[in-house]
């Protein structure tokens, strides 16, 4: 099984974009001292919910600070992002850490980010395909050019090349994972042969049938046996370890809802439509009761357990729940020296699975 904390940079009442960044920064570097197999980034523009607007730009930078963690993307936008710049930083990064980035990408939402940075509703609602796989060509071939709808452009040498990390043994590109939360995204990762990544607000029963879509889809579109079975989809969740159930909710019920309530009322859609925002104690409340939030014990069974639903045996659990530093510190900390050796398997890392840069992408 494998590990990993899930950060958002999330700017909680009464704090700074600096502070937010600041305790994402030294979150992940606990996580590399606990043990942990990687660490996440989310990626927001233009609300507290994430003071992070380049998941890449992040990562690049605790890649220099960590020595064994792997870093990923979760997700980078991709209609806010042109998908050739998105892959040099990708194939560089994969050169540079040796191996130890993954990207992660997503669709995002209807958010007035298309408007500023000029995709447009259109690179939203139906131009993801096209960009996905422009990007995976370029992290794949070593010239591209482009006659899609959206991107036209002569071809041209692709440098960095992500493949050249095979001369030290490495996979030829960075693994590529794609956050899905629809039956439409989960065909088109399939299709391609691409893990999910499957959000926080997903139980188990929901997860499992993503799974099982993805495996069905993948194995019509002819991807082999082997790599459909063992596909390294990756769960989102939260954790907060304490000494007791009613301890750990407590400290999420305290903090959780004023970052909802600040950071997802502040969203702005791009073309006036309507949108609902989750009631945030209840929001709270469902996540508590779906992830890992308790002591040690129910931790490491609420982990098993979804890993024995779902067949999913990567994880991004959430850990600055509290919106404290020393209280996330702590947190990364008793998951990895408490939680960690109670797994099935043992320690993070030690379960059979497919582990991100062994698979390719």
């Amino acid at each position: 099984m494998f590990v990993g904390a899930f950060v958002l940079a999330g700017q909680f009442p009464g704090q700074g974009h600096a502070e937010a960044l600041h305790r994402a920064v030294r979150a992940v570097e606990a996580a590399e001292r606990a043990g942990l197999d990687s660490a996440w980034l989310a990626e927001h523009h233009f609300v507290p919910y994430g003071t992070c607007p380049s998941a890449a730009t992040l990562a690049a930078f605790l890649l220099g600070r960590t020595e064994r963690l792997r870093i990923g993307t979760a997700v980078s936008v991709l209609p806010t992002a042109h998908p050739v710049a998105l892959g040099e930083q990708a194939a560089m990064l994969h050169l540079a850490s040796g191996g130890r980035f993954t990207l992660g990408v997503g669709r995002g939402g209807p958010w007035v980010d298309l408007e500023v940075f000029g995709g447009g509703l259109a690179a939203y609602e139906e131009g993801f395909p096209e960009s996905l796989d422009l990007l995976l060509r370029w992290l794949r071939e070593p010239r591209v050019g482009a006659e899609g709808r959206h991107y036209r452009f002569r071809e041209v040498a692709v440098v960095p090349r992500a493949d050249e990390a095979l001369e030290s043994g490495l996979p030829p590109a960075p693994p590529v994972v794609v956050a899905c939360t629809s039956p439409s995204s989960v065909r088109l990762a399939a299709a391609r042969g691409l893990p999910m990544l499957l959000g926080m607000h997903c139980g188990d029963a929901e997860k499992a049938e993503m799974v099982a879509l993805w495996r069905r889809e993948a194995a019509a579109a002819g991807h082999p046996h082997e790599a459909v079975a063992r596909a390294p989809h990756v769960s989102a969740g939260v954790v907060q370890v304490a000494d007791s159930r009613e301890e750990a909710v407590e400290v999420l019920a305290k903090a959780m809802p004023g970052w909802f309530r600040l950071g997802l009322g502040a969203h702005v859609t791009v073309d006036g439509r309507q949108r609902q925002m989750r009631d945030p104690v209840a929001y709270t409340d469902l996540l508590c009761s779906l992830h890992p939030v308790g002591p040690p014990g129910l931790c490491a069974e609420r982990l098993d357990a979804t890993a024995e639903r779902t067949g999913i045996r990567h994880f991004a659990l959430l850990v600055e729940g509290s919106g404290d530093l020393a209280a996330t510190e702590a947190n990364v900390h008793r998951l990895g020296q408490e939680v960690l050796p109670l797994l099935a398997g043992g320690e993070s890392g030690s379960h059979t699975g497919t582990r991100f840069g062994r698979s390719g992408s």
